[in-house]
């Protein structure tokens, strides 16, 4: 039995060891190709750089108009995140606390949400926002909460099946208002929950193009991943500036990521399993 268990646990860490490689794999060869040349990227795309050279970096920089397309993705996102955190989770609060039919029901048709892809829905979206002049920075943070509420909700709400309803009894015998309940003592309790939501749709948000490309119209609103098209024309592609910033788009979503992540399995479990 000991020897099995031993094997079992050799396995699952060599399974291990192979995903880990398996899912770097793709940031090692973004990493090494953004410090070669173009002509070295295509003869040499799988090693690490024989010239070594940075001059990519400052290039890629200036084509992204780094600061103002990062200042665009940084306030569609900040302002995104933080209309889906107090919308979702006053929502699922709201819900979790009544016990009617007309609640279960009104979960149940939002939970359906996560089953329909946005590409089926994408036209007449657009369209709708566009008859209603709500197309460019407020019509994509809109997009994104309705979005991302049936994810958010469904996470909220199976957090909140594990808190107590008796603490909002008592908070109520206090004199505590609904809002100064869910404020000052659901909302911290659920902070596992909110950082994962925070971390899954701050990645989203960050890295969409799709959606950013069908509602923004106007140049000065354009965020790094509409940026990063620039380096792909019609009859040349620039592999080596697209790549330099690429590593340059993707480290403050890493960041986060790094900074948060200890909280996102426990979110996760709290809404999905309770």
């Amino acid at each position: 039995m000991k020897l099995q268990k031993q094997r079992k646990a050799l396995l699952v860490k060599i399974a291990g060891v192979a995903l880990t490689i398996m899912w770097l794999y793709p940031f090692y060869l973004i990493v090494i190709n953004s410090f070669k040349t173009k002509a070295e990227i295509f003869k040499n795309t799988l090693n690490v750089p024989q010239n070594f050279t940075t001059e990519n970096y400052p290039v890629a920089f200036e084509k992204l108009d780094f600061f103002r397309s990062a200042f665009n993705s940084v306030m569609i996102t900040a302002i995104s995140l933080f209309v889906v955190v107090i919308c979702t989770s006053m929502a699922a609060y709201a819900l979790s606390r009544n016990k009617s039919k007309l609640s279960n029901s009104i979960y149940f048709v939002i939970a359906i949400g996560l089953l329909i892809p946005f590409q089926a829905i994408m036209i007449p979206l657009i369209s709708f926002f566009g008859k209603a002049n709500l197309l460019n920075r407020p019509g994509l943070i809109v997009m994104y909460l309705g979005l991302a509420s049936s994810m958010a909700i469904f996470l909220y709400f199976g957090a909140l099946r594990g808190i107590p309803q008796s603490l909002d009894e008592a908070a109520t015998i206090d004199g505590a208002s609904k809002f100064q309940i869910y404020w000052y003592i659901i909302l911290p309790l659920l902070k596992p929950t909110t950082v994962t939501v925070i971390v899954l749709n701050a990645i989203w948000f960050w890295n969409d193009y799709l959606l950013p490309s069908l509602v923004i119209n106007k140049e000065g609103m354009y965020t790094i991943p509409l940026k990063m098209f620039y380096f792909f024309g019609q009859y040349s592609k620039q592999w080596h500036l697209a790549l330099a910033a690429l590593f340059i788009a993707i480290i403050p979503i890493i960041i986060l990521y790094v900074f948060l992540q200890k909280y996102i399995i426990k979110g996760i479990s709290d809404g999905a399993v309770k």
